[in-house]
């Protein structure tokens, strides 16, 4: 098995991560040595290799969502660190309240016709069933509606929702309650649809500021860590994974990943080569544990797989063989083909006859 030309590949190991593994074949001519790349010597140790990393990351309240309003001046604003709820107001404009519905979908046209049908109209009666209107029963899936100003039906979907008389009456109950003309329409400039309670964590706009240049900042209600990871380097790291929390003063709680974005951007200052990141969002398990923190920076440690008590050595000591599968240069010595297992922290895992813990070999410096 001969090895006097080394010639460089790159291979992918642990989840994403770039190494250079050496592969050793006959040579070429007498000047295959000095072409050799410079090497030294390493011992096999005897470890535990675990695909865990430790990212910093950020206590605070989430990403945050700039609120924009419609035409019309500011007229009133929420304090910083309230909580915008569903069917409360969050601010007026012109005086008229702008009130909060949860839900997937903005309202994007104005809603007041009888059988506009649509995820948006959707939205309305969820929000009205969670406040305790009674809506009456919904047309059923399939059923064909006529819209206003069309004249073709049109089948009803599974996530649509239809204006039907008793919605629009239940419109007008929730204007009268609310304060707003209960007049069965609903403008979609006043009604902000979020994903659920957010809190109000800047003000982007005084009284009497045109709504539309910005209102305010809303971040999510709970305290939770946003850790900004290489896409290439997301390993084992999946929604409703483990993780530990290392807050300032070095404590640890455990959390939770609760999200991971699917947008993936360039970090500041990035060049051609640097990895896009996605934010991943971890929850606190125990909220009492940064009840006494508003933000600050900490460590998280993701969960992965672990191998204990292996051989292992740097993942440049191992060589690609012509004929296939991976050896070790024992220094001074023969070549001994060896199995991988976990790439992880920088060291793969090896077995192989004649392997044992202080065998030096030869690595790629």
């Amino acid at each position: 098995m001969k090895f006097l030309r080394w010639a460089v590949a790159l291979c992918l190991v642990g989840g994403g991560g770039a190494a250079a593994v050496w592969w050793a074949g006959a040579p070429d001519d007498e000047t295959a040595a000095a072409d050799a790349p410079p090497a030294g010597t390493v011992a096999v140790a005897r470890t535990d290799l675990t695909t865990a990393r430790t990212q910093p990351g950020t206590l605070g309240y989430g990403t945050p969502r700039q609120v924009k309003g419609g035409a019309g001046a500011v007229t009133w604003l929420p304090a910083v660190g309230g909580v915008a709820e569903r069917g409360r107001t969050l601010y007026r404009v012109d005086d008229t309240p702008v009130i909060v519905l949860y839900g997937g979908t903005p309202l994007f046209r104005t809603l007041g016709t009888a059988n506009q049908v649509g995820r948006d109209v959707r939205v309305v009666i969820d929000n009205l069933r969670a406040m305790n209107y009674a809506v009456g029963l919904q047309p059923a899936v399939g059923r064909a509606v006529t819209e206003p100003g069309t004249t073709a039906p049109v089948p009803v979907q599974r996530d649509d929702g239809v204006l039907t008389p008793a919605v629009l009456d239940a419109i007008k109950r929730w204007q009268a309650d609310s304060g707003l003309p209960p007049t069965g329409t609903i403008d979609p400039a006043h009604i902000l649809v979020l994903p659920g309670p957010a809190r109000v964590s800047e003000l982007a706009a005084q009284l009497g500021d045109p709504a539309a240049d910005g209102v305010l900042t809303l971040t999510g209600d709970e305290k939770v860590i946003t850790v900004p990871v290489n896409v290439t380097d997301l390993g084992t790291i999946k929604e409703g994974a483990a993780a530990e929390v290392e807050l300032p003063g070095g404590a640890r709680t455990p959390g939770t990943v609760r999200t991971i974005s699917r947008d993936a951007t360039a970090p500041d200052g990035a060049t051609a080569t640097t990895a896009a990141q996605v934010v991943v969002t971890v929850a606190v398990n125990d909220r009492k544990a940064v009840q006494d923190l508003e933000s600050g920076p900490v460590q998280v440690s993701f969960a992965g797989q672990t191998r204990e008590d292996v051989l292992a050595v740097p993942v440049a000591a191992l060589l690609a063989l012509r004929e296939g599968g991976y050896a070790v240069q024992v220094a001074g010595g023969p070549l001994i083909a060896v199995r991988t297992g976990m790439f992880a922290m920088g060291m793969v895992e090896i077995s192989g006859d004649g392997l044992a813990e202080g065998v030096s070999v030869v690595t790629v410096s």
